[in-house]
């Protein structure tokens, strides 16, 4: 089992998803640089945050154009795992492996915060450590979070349970005040439809250890863990 961290020029959070799989779990990681074409070995790819090529044009206008991004779509078309985080999640949209994209905070300020997200679903290889409707303490940190996307894609996804988090209050409570952007729906993370690539703008790995002041993140990677055990 082998993890591959990828590396943007720009990304600034591949070391704490590093530490949080090579330290914590002491699971096998590597990194993969941005001008790779292969992803031999790997069994899940994490596309981290950041502000990959300095967010020019767009969030991710840039990086899904990367040579790695190829090996990535190519990966996620054999039934690979792929994490996006946060900007991670904003290239996973740009290179359309998910549906949507993000638009500036509804606040237009950078939010960074703890906040809360509820388990919308615990049959992905994400999150079948955790249980449908249990909320986790992860922070955020961006300026483009605000999940945007068509009505009839929204149905769709609502439809196939690819809503995977949404913002809630630490009650599991669904409001508008406790959406830190003003995302679609409370949205703060989906998946494929074949559920093997999430996308999520919560930090689940700075949520990895109880000297961050939360260890709820790591239950995401403990999950993919897990998966990839048993599909061995």
């Amino acid at each position: 089992m082998k993890f591959g961290v990828i590396i943007f020029p720009g990304s600034n959070c591949e070391h704490d998803v590093y530490h949080t799989i090579g330290k914590v779990l002491q699971q096998p990681v590597e990194f993969i640089w941005h001008q790779s074409r292969d992803l031999a070995g790997c069994d899940a790819v994490i596309v981290p945050g950041g502000f990959a090529y300095g967010d020019y044009l767009r969030t991710g206008a840039i990086a899904r154009f990367s040579p790695v991004m190829e090996a990535v779509n190519r990966f996620a078309a054999r039934d690979g795992l792929v994490l996006g985080i946060c900007n991670g999640f904003q290239i996973l949209l740009e290179a359309g492996l998910l549906p949507g994209a993000m638009l500036r905070n509804k606040g237009l300020k950078y939010v960074c915060r703890h906040v809360y997200v509820r388990v919308e679903a615990a049959d992905t290889p994400f999150t079948s450590r955790a249980q449908k409707g249990q909320v986790l303490c992860i922070p955020v940190g961006h300026m483009e979070g605000n999940y945007f996307v068509d009505s009839e894609t929204l149905q769709q996804l609502e439809n196939n349970h690819q809503v995977i988090f949404r913002y809630s209050s630490a009650e599991g409570e669904i409001t508008e005040a406790v959406n830190p952007n003003g995302s679609l729906a409370n949205i703060a993370g989906i998946c494929n439809h074949s559920r093997n690539v999430l996308g999520m703008m919560p930090h689940p790995e700075r949520a990895s250890e109880a000297i961050l002041g939360s260890d709820e993140g790591l239950i995401i990677f403990e999950s993919m863990v897990s998966a990839l055990v048993h599909s061995q």
